[in-house]
């Protein structure tokens, strides 16, 4: 085999963020296991794209034995896994049919039951299950939250869900690259008025404000979004702010 250009990924330096996976357009870097690796030499074209969004320098590109980059093969590799993506949609339960839940907007609640009170005006909210043209999008006000913050933050439902539509996910679990898909098929096809990223304070979890960075800026829209951070150790928000 030639000796060429490659990158490689260090492990112990890979704290799973995801940010990696994006930048790369020939899909040959996935989360695996929580981290990020090289699924295919040959999908590696050895540019680089991905060495400026890895946020602890885990990304090198070296010389060494490798197959050559075979473009076409990455192609169809891309393709594969948007299959497969659909499939797992497609494989959902009933339960993700789009419903909108009437909410009296003027409720009141007594300050030491509010926890009881649902402020949730809508369903699916998570994002992979969430159809961007469904109805609660219009006009919206958006919150995009990571799916700990809930359990985290007693006041989710006063504090973030209130006279917004929500969608929820996890950008370590899921792939970031499929959140700006669906977040700019979103901004596109609604008039989102605002948006609210809430997310813990932990390194993977501030790919989700990435994510919607990306996307706003794809879809060519100037939509003021407000970044929120919540501690995990506290359950108290740490940081809020444009």
């Amino acid at each position: 085999m030639p000796v060429r250009k490659i990158i490689r990924i260090d492990e112990d330096k890979c704290d799973g963020c995801g940010l990696c996976v994006p930048s790369c357009a020939e899909g040959a870097i996935q989360m695996i296991d929580g981290k990020a690796r090289l699924i295919n030499d040959k999908f590696c074209d050895g540019l680089g794209a991905c060495l400026g969004e890895c946020p602890n320098d885990a990304i090198k590109i070296i010389e060494r034995e490798a197959e050559e980059f075979d473009e076409e093969a990455a192609k169809s590799n891309l393709k594969e896994e948007e299959v497969k993506k659909d499939a797992e949609v497609a494989r959902a339960c009933p339960s993700c049919s789009v419903t909108t839940f009437e909410k009296e907007q003027d409720q009141t609640v007594d300050e030491k039951k509010r926890e009881s009170v649902s402020r949730l005006g809508h369903w699916p909210i998570q994002l992979k299950l969430t159809p961007p043209e469904a109805p609660f999008f219009k006009n919206a006000n958006l919150l995009v939250s990571a799916d700990c913050v809930p359990f985290a933050y007693s006041d989710f439902h006063e504090g973030f869900i209130k006279d917004k539509t929500v969608v929820i996910g996890c950008p370590k679990l899921d792939e970031i690259d499929f959140y700006i898909k669906r977040l700019t098929e979103i901004f596109n096809s609604s008039n989102i008025k605002s948006v609210t990223v809430v997310h813990m304070d932990v390194a993977c979890c501030s790919g989700l404000t990435w994510a919607t960075k990306q996307a706003i800026s794809a879809s060519g829209k100037n939509i003021p979004v407000t970044e929120v951070i919540v501690s995990a150790k506290e359950g108290k928000i740490v940081k809020n702010h444009l």
